[in-house]
């Protein structure tokens, strides 16, 4: 059997990096993007026991031209393109009342994780269509939950939203949508009021993922909600 090919965004470090060693073991025919093309041949170079070697893309989310182009490249490789993981993000910690952040921050944050994850929703679903695929998109237990003054968490309830609405569209197309929530993951940079607070770790987070694209094309995971053992369910 072919092995299955899986696109990551935001590959080059954290969630999306360990997803890659992950799925690397596993077997799975790597597309790697991100803005980073140093990290992620860094990172290519790194993987072993794929069916073939990953292709790396330098992809900014924020642009359609290079987002547009990803399946293509996909296809071109390994001739599918089977699963996309939408993991591409940043934060920056902000306050509404005290103008904590710049605004080309919180620009940047609301362009790469609402705008991008729906470019590459966009961009992807039509490859997912033909090979009966599954999108994964990393939203947060902050698009749950009210957190005060955080842009970052508007941004994932958008993610929310947003899976919720592709799964919609998608039902008689066999594509399958999960929406990932981590709480806080150790991975970047946290709220400053959370440098104590108990953190998973980013291949805790990659075996959810793993987990997701495992199951049977029956079974759709909708939702995975994880948090660190100790985090306050309010946050």
């Amino acid at each position: 059997m072919t092995a299955p090919v899986l696109l990551i965004t935001g590959a080059s470090s954290g969630i999306g990096a360990a997803t890659a060693r992950l799925a690397a073991r596993e077997g799975f025919s790597l597309v790697l993007a991100a803005r980073s093309r140093h990290r992620l041949h860094a990172l290519a170079d790194s993987l072993g026991g794929t069916a073939a070697t990953p292709l790396t893309v330098a992809c900014d989310v924020q642009d359609w031209e290079q987002v547009a182009a990803l399946p293509a490249h996909a296809e071109k490789a390994f001739g599918r393109l089977d699963a996309v993981f939408a993991n591409a993000g940043v934060f920056a910690p902000t306050s509404f009342l005290h103008g904590t952040g710049s605004p080309e921050q919180w620009r940047e944050m609301v362009l790469t994780n609402v705008y991008g994850t729906a470019l590459v929703a966009r961009a992807t679903l039509p490859a997912l269509a033909r090979s009966r695929g599954h999108l994964v998109l990393t939203g947060s237990v902050a698009g749950r939950v009210t957190v005060p003054g955080q842009l970052y968490s508007a941004t994932k309830w958008a993610v929310t939203a947003m899976a919720q609405s592709i799964r919609a569209e998608a039902v008689d197309t066999g594509i399958r949508v999960t929406l990932l929530q981590p709480g806080l993951v150790n991975s970047g940079e946290r709220a400053p009021e959370r440098g104590a607070d108990p953190a998973l770790d980013p291949d805790d987070v990659a075996r959810a993922v793993l987990f997701a694209l495992s199951q049977p094309d029956s079974v759709d995971v909708s939702e995975l909600v994880l948090r660190p053992t100790g985090q306050h369910p309010h946050r």
